[in-house]
């Protein structure tokens, strides 16, 4: 299993670190133990993490101080990550900001809070009806392919997409990654990570492992195939449901997150693994859970 791949024209590890949960309950305000998400931040990059997903309105505001307190001056491989389309209310609601205006401002957000000159990646987070996946306009991402051209962001991405929304996009712009939801007990997006198969693009999912929001860790471990590879490689659930996503295809691009440097190094050793044809028969037998989950929070 590869450990590196590519992202746009950029060599990257496959496994990064996504910084939603830095934030406090709900993704409001500061996290619970600052210390605690001090400690994770500062491991991920001595393990060699180099790449973060964030996003100026996780806290909102918050995560994106956070990274720039413990990292800035950031090491020179690591690559920032972030996503527009979306604002909080004061209550913690989850808001589209779609309008060309409101993109720009989110990406200048993003680069004053971080303290960078250009962001190397900015997804286009897409809001369907009732918060499900859906197709960007052309003047959306014409807005982020002017900023891109003006040297705020390197490389677009698109996130919350259906797959008629990607190709769309695909076709309009210069697409180096999708971020939509996928794991081994939710491939109701495989569609779309087949496209981006055939497109050579990577594919970043969250919540690989299930929505936190909705126990998805406690439930990959309740599976009884995820049990019974775990037992025979020495490993946890959650390495298995990780290691499957990183054998699915050689492009996808792990975020998991974490408030806690143990489960932080265990994501990272899910890199290690090596799933035999026995161990991937045996997780055919995964049930798929379908898993309700609010798509918005991401």
């Amino acid at each position: 299993m590869t450990k590196t791949t590519t992202l746009g024209n950029k060599t990257i590890g496959r496994i990064g670190f996504g910084a939603m949960q830095l934030a406090g309950p709900g993704v409001m305000g500061p996290p619970r133990d600052p210390d605690a998400a001090r400690a994770v931040l500062r491991r991920a990059i001595e393990l060699g993490v180099d790449h973060i997903d964030t996003s100026q309105y996780y806290g909102p505001d918050t995560v994106n101080a956070l990274i720039h307190e413990v990292l800035h001056p950031y090491p020179e491989d690591l690559k920032l990550v972030t996503k527009v389309g979306a604002r909080r209310t004061a209550e913690g609601a989850w808001l589209p900001a779609l309008e060309p205006a409101e993109l720009r401002a989110g990406v200048e957000a993003n680069l004053r809070s971080l303290e960078v000159e250009q962001m190397d990646l900015v997804n286009l987070r897409v809001m369907g009806p009732g918060g499900k996946p859906g197709t960007p306009t052309a003047e959306q991402l014409g807005e982020l392919e002017d900023m891109r051209q003006e040297g705020k962001l390197d490389l677009i991405g698109v996130s919350n997409v259906n797959v008629e929304g990607a190709t769309m996009a695909m076709d309009l712009v210069d697409i180096a990654q999708v971020q939509n939801s996928f794991s081994i007990t939710d491939r109701e997006n495989e569609p779309l990570v087949e496209l981006c198969r055939e497109r050579d693009i990577a594919f970043v999912p969250f919540f690989p492992l299930g929505s936190g929001f909705t126990g998805g860790p406690q439930k990959l471990a309740a599976d009884p195939a995820i049990a019974e590879v775990a037992e025979r490689l020495g490993a946890t659930a959650t390495q298995i449901a990780l290691a499957w996503l990183l054998d699915f295809y050689d492009r996808i691009l792990l975020i998991p997150g974490t408030t806690s440097v143990a489960h932080l190094e265990e994501n990272l050793a899910a890199g290690d693994l090596v799933l035999s044809d026995e161990d991937l028969a045996t997780l055919k037998r995964v049930k798929e859970l379908g898993d309700p989950m609010d798509s918005l929070q991401h």
